[in-house]
């Protein structure tokens, strides 16, 4: 038995790799310890995988499928390109195992003419005829792997592996980069609160997260919409799985189909090649689709078609691809006046709108301001490598008395700008007397600050603020001359 390292040097393939991608590996990785068939030898995410053997020999095709069969998720075989064609109109592989040499066409003849149709999987090619012309044809038509008859069983289990690695890889590295361009400050967040509103709120997450069911986060700029989504996310059974954030509102028309939906070769606009979009590489996690009122009409109808048969057809391709996602949007705008105004779909408003979460504004979450400024002062001053400026009982009063029309991120800024310049605006700062005692989390400061937020926001009536409260006229009287208000 011979190696395909033997015949074909990696070092001679890796200088004639000409089209971008990474180069074929042609020789098999040291045999792993353990006995062939257990998890842990080749990756639990083998177990997971779609793989299409194609080869005209029956013997070879029982053969590949006897060893594949107990290790992943599910095997399929084909006698010719043309039934393996079929299987590709109908399902999607990770993997394709190609023999070259077969009536008709030659393996690699059919998978040039499968790229520019839509081929949406790794390809292994298998053949007894190797030479550097065979290699240098493989690798322009898209082979990731070769590997040369006759092979163990480990040989081609390896190979197989390597391509699962390589599949994990380029996606986990595609959406780290994609993660780093994009404003990753929602990513490190978390949803805060005590308050009745947020605990609504994470109640509803809670009953929503083991669901499939579509999400529509409404409410202000700023209230936390895309936290609350990554919280939904991390909530259910895709946590481990990407979350991919689209800003509808970021992206320009002239790209968000191809940066959505991907394109193939056979794209005359798109003279680079295959690129998978952004829902094929979230595919079993969640993609969030922020300011959704802002997408253009021509794409919310491709989007409605995506939403409801979980299958996309990159620009260029003749093939579909089937998706598993879930689908979480967010908007502060209000949709039924665009669907009035005909600047969003009606039929798709319906059909993402199946659970609606209004995200509370600051203002009606006061009695939160004191642990979000806590931890924005923890963070932020942590980032910037300066002292935390000190969260007295002033400055919490003076920040909940505040109307906040940028809601939580703009108190984030405050923060933000009170640490670079080392001092609190003076509309916020404290009363700079050494004596005034830090906020702590007792229920005389805490009843302090939310009747004087009540009060100011009666306008200082307090038969109002009373009203509001619950209490009597001669109780807010009482706690007021306590203050000396």
């Amino acid at each position: 038995m011979c190696s395909g390292r033997q015949l074909l040097p990696s070092e001679n393939i890796t200088e004639l790799r000409d089209d971008g991608r990474e180069p074929m590996n042609t020789h098999d990785r040291s045999e792993r310890p353990g006995t062939p068939g257990n998890a842990d030898d080749f990756g639990a995410q083998m177990a997971l995988a779609s793989i299409l053997v194609v080869d005209d020999e029956p013997g070879m095709r029982n053969f590949l499928v006897k060893i594949l069969q107990p290790r992943c998720k599910r095997v399929e075989q084909a006698a010719d390109v043309e039934q393996a064609s079929r299987l590709l109109d109908t399902n999607h592989f990770d993997i394709v195992i190609l023999d070259n040499i077969m009536p008709g066409k030659t393996g690699l003849e059919w998978l040039k003419e499968q790229r520019g149709i839509g081929f949406f999987a790794d390809a292994i090619l298998i053949t007894a005829f190797a030479d550097l012309e065979t290699a240098i044809q493989a690798l322009r038509a898209g082979a990731v792997d070769f590997v040369l008859k006759p092979f163990r069983s480990n040989q081609i289990l390896n190979a197989v592996a390597r391509c699962i690695d390589r599949l994990q890889l380029q996606r986990e590295n595609f959406l780290l980069k994609y993660e780093l361009s994009a404003d990753a400050t929602a990513g490190r967040a978390r949803l805060l609160g005590n308050s009745r509103e947020i605990a609504n709120v994470r109640s509803t997450l809670e009953r929503a997260a083991p669901l499939p069911t579509s999400v529509l986060f409404t409410g202000d700029s700023g209230t936390g919409k895309e936290i609350a989504a990554r919280a939904l996310h991390a909530m259910s059974d895709r946590a481990d799985k990407p979350f991919v954030p689209v800003n509808c509102a970021a992206v320009s028309p002239d790209v968000i189909a191809s940066e959505l939906f991907g394109h193939v070769k056979g794209d005359t606009a798109q003279p680079e090649g295959r690129k998978d979009g952004l829902l094929l590489y979230a595919s079993g996690g969640t993609l969030f689709f922020d300011e959704i009122a802002e997408m253009p009409l021509p794409i919310q109808a491709t989007l409605l078609r995506v939403i409801e048969e979980m299958r996309i057809r990159p620009s260029g391709s003749e093939r579909e691809v089937q998706l598993n996602l879930r689908f979480i949007f967010a908007t502060n705008a209000d949709l039924p006046l665009a669907v009035e105004q005909g600047r969003f779909r009606e039929d798709l408003y319906h059909r993402i709108n199946v659970l609606n979460i209004q995200m509370p504004t600051l203002r009606e979450r006061i009695s939160d301001i004191q642990e979000l400024s806590a931890m924005f002062m923890k963070q932020i001053s942590h980032e910037l490598r300066v002292p935390p400026l000190p969260l007295d009982e002033d400055v919490l009063l003076n920040l909940s008395c505040y109307d906040w029309p940028g809601n939580v991120r703009e108190l984030r800024n405050l923060i933000e700008r009170s640490l670079i310049l080392g001092e609190f605006p003076p509309e916020f700062a404290g009363s700079g007397d050494e004596q005034s005692e830090q906020a702590t989390d007792s229920l005389q400061a805490v009843e302090r600050r939310h009747i004087l937020t009540v009060l100011d926001a009666s306008d200082g009536n307090r038969a109002e603020a009373a009203r509001r409260l619950g209490v009597s006229r001669k109780t807010i009287d009482r706690k007021c001359a306590m203050w000396n208000v």
